[in-house]
């Protein structure tokens, strides 16, 4: 795991090795072993590396890295597991290496294959490379979107980075906020897709590559790899796709479990980091090593009892930290750390356990992906119940439903379920987990004079794919709520840490497994979540684990609002920009909270907003 960065000049000027290591220096916590920066001979494209080394630990590794020919040179972010599949096929075309790396590998597929090499990685990955011949940078990232790339296209040049922060350290680079954005994130608690916070940058999709040609300033984006159609074909037994599952996630455990460097796992105790240990003890020729934070007396959050459970069935070399409430100074440096404001305050445990686990390994296997690949929310439930709902309900006693539902204060139970109800499945999906309807957009932002509209709401609609509402809902949370909340929670608390964490659900094989194959009695049916991960976890799992609960990894916060960190928080926003959210409206969100309200994450969404502004100095 590694930070990248570079730049390109204008016509006429030059990058400046000054401004490479100024970016590269803010990126240190991904890649504290070593650091490199690279400059073409004409010195008018410029990249910046910081290396975590686990792969060929030797200097052999170290990047920005240039092929033999000294035409194509990379900076990269990732890891490609079936690299040394692609290198033994690679050499029988004739083509040699220099290292043990999976970095050459990837600058040798692409002489290859061009462009289309990124069809053949299989992995985790953000990447540039440098094509002298072409004139041109080709850049991607890896399907899932597990690793991030943000890059400004403006004024001639192009600037791009693992982090926001690393664009922000290029002398003079503007720190005005995306109005746009912030409606975005004050709807889900995230900024998704190719926005960005700040005006003028923007994020690479998942699953998408680019091309810059340098001559003439040009950039073109493409997805060049998208979610499968659902196959409607014969139906395959229900034993053969459990049996087909677990030899996928065997393989895909298996390469992930290949490192240079100690390896552990992130178990929650849950049915996903439960399946990922079963499997890494099954083929580890070492004892597997398992981690798992616990909060005493707050037994609705702690999954330590199951963790153990697991560890001690398969016999792993088990860590547990416990963790008692938080101090609130972590809350400045995760915004710092963040770049963009995020409201999942399991950034909290995320990045505790990525510390914890830090001090024995460098690399963590994790489960994440496991609900949105196979159905594993409440919601997916919800959306079946509430499609059958509208067969039945008129179309205007639904409309009444929902207007009357927002008459009722944010917070109150259930009434997000209701607002949405009046229009189409995708339409009540892209309110299920919503912060601020619309109408509670423009009361926060009265003071501001930005204009909010339901533009977040209908982009989200338009993530969704396939034909049941379970398959809509499933995609959309891929496209979405996975991406732009779960692996960038993931990817920028492990790597404040220095860890690398890995996701073997993610593997392109089982993604394209169960958004292709596995048919909707298998998701999300009938009151069942997570079926077929269940009936695999049936099979492998100590008999007496409860695979039937659904815990996410969350601390209490509610809990914690009503000590320190409810007083801390409270301070932050009584110190808000008052020309940026209205103040009474903050307030009445507080006092909700107080009466017994579920408005905790919304007022951490707030604090968090505010506490990244400071940060960065961001003007509207």
């Amino acid at each position: 795991m590694c930070g990248i960065c570079g730049t390109t000049s204008k016509v006429g000027s030059v990058v400046e090795t000054e401004t490479l290591e100024a970016m590269a220096v803010t990126l240190q916590h991904r890649g504290p072993d070593d650091q490199g920066t690279w400059r073409s001979s004409d010195r008018r494209v410029g990249f910046g590396h910081r290396r975590l080394s686990i792969i060929e630990l030797s200097s052999a590794g170290h990047q920005p890295m240039s092929d033999a020919t000294g035409v194509l040179t990379i900076t990269f972010n990732g890891e490609i597991y079936n690299f040394l599949e692609l290198r033994a096929e690679l050499e029988s075309l004739g083509h040699c290496f220099r290292t043990a790396s999976d970095t050459e590998v990837i600058l040798e597929a692409y002489r290859r294959w061009d462009t289309d090499c990124v069809d053949r990685l299989r992995g985790m990955f953000a990447f540039a490379i440098h094509d002298a011949a072409a004139r041109r940078i080709f850049f991607a990232r890896d399907r899932a979107g597990e690793k991030p790339l943000f890059y400004c296209h403006s004024g001639g040049r192009l600037v791009f980075a693992s982090e926001l922060k690393a664009l922000m350290a290029v002398p003079g680079f503007p720190r005005r906020m995306n109005a746009e954005a912030l409606n975005s994130y004050l709807a889900f608690g995230y900024v998704p897709g190719s926005q960005c916070i700040l005006e003028g940058v923007s994020k690479l999709p998942q699953g998408h590559a680019a091309i810059y040609d340098i001559e003439s300033d040009r950039l073109q984006v493409w997805p060049y790899w998208q979610l499968p159609e659902p196959q409607h074909a014969r139906a395959v037994p229900d034993d053969a796709l459990v049996e087909e599952m677990h030899q996928l996630l065997l393989d895909s455990v298996r390469h992930q479990l290949i490192a240079d460097v100690p390896v552990g796992i992130m178990l929650s105790g849950g049915l996903d980091s439960s399946l990922i240990t079963a499997m890494a003890a099954a083929i580890s020729p070492r004892r597997v090593r398992t981690f798992n934070i616990s909060f005493p007396g707050h037994k609705q959050q702690d999954e330590a009892p199951f963790a153990r459970l697991v560890a001690q069935h398969f016999a792993t070399d088990h860590t547990e930290f416990a963790v008692e409430p938080a101090t609130v100074d972590l809350l400045p440096l995760l915004a710092r750390q963040f770049d963009e404001p995020m409201a999942d305050s399991s950034m909290v445990p995320t990045y505790l356990v990525s510390r914890l686990i830090r001090r024995q390994a460098i690399v963590a296997l994790g489960g994440d992906g496991g609900d949105e690949l196979f159905g594993g929310y409440l919601h997916y439930l919800w959306v079946q119940r509430q499609n059958l709902a509208r067969r039945t309900i008129p179309a205007a006693v639904r409309d009444v439903v929902s207007a009357a539902a927002k008459q009722l204060p944010v917070g109150v139970r259930g009434r997000n379920y209701l607002v949405g109800i009046s229009g189409t499945v995708d339409w009540s999906m892209a309110h299920v987990n919503q912060f601020f309807d619309v109408d509670w957009r423009r009361r926060l932002l009265a003071p501001s004079g930005v204009a909010v509209d339901q533009s977040p709401e209908s982009a989200k609609t338009a993530l969704a794919h396939g034909s049941s509402p379970v398959q809509r809902s499933m995609a959309m949370d891929f496209r979405s709520y996975l991406v732009d909340d779960i692996l960038t929670k993931v990817d920028r608390s492990s790597m404040l840490a220095s860890l690398e964490v890995r996701a073997p659900l993610l593997d392109p094989s089982i993604i394209e497994f169960a958004y292709g194959r596995v048919p909707d009695h298998l998701r999300a049916w009938n009151g069942q979540r997570k079926v077929l991960l269940r009936k695999l976890g049936k099979r492998i799992l100590p008999p007496d684990l409860d695979i039937t609960r659904k815990q996410g990894f969350a601390i209490p916060l509610d809990s914690w609002f009503r000590g320190n960190w409810g007083t801390y928080m409270c301070e932050v926003l009584s110190q808000a920009d008052p020309h940026l959210f209205d103040q009474a409206t903050v307030h009445s969100f507080v006092l909700g909270q107080r009466k017994g309200r579920v408005n905790s994450q919304r007022i951490f969404a707030l604090t968090m907003f505010e506490l990244w502004r400071r940060e960065y100095n961001v003007t509207l």
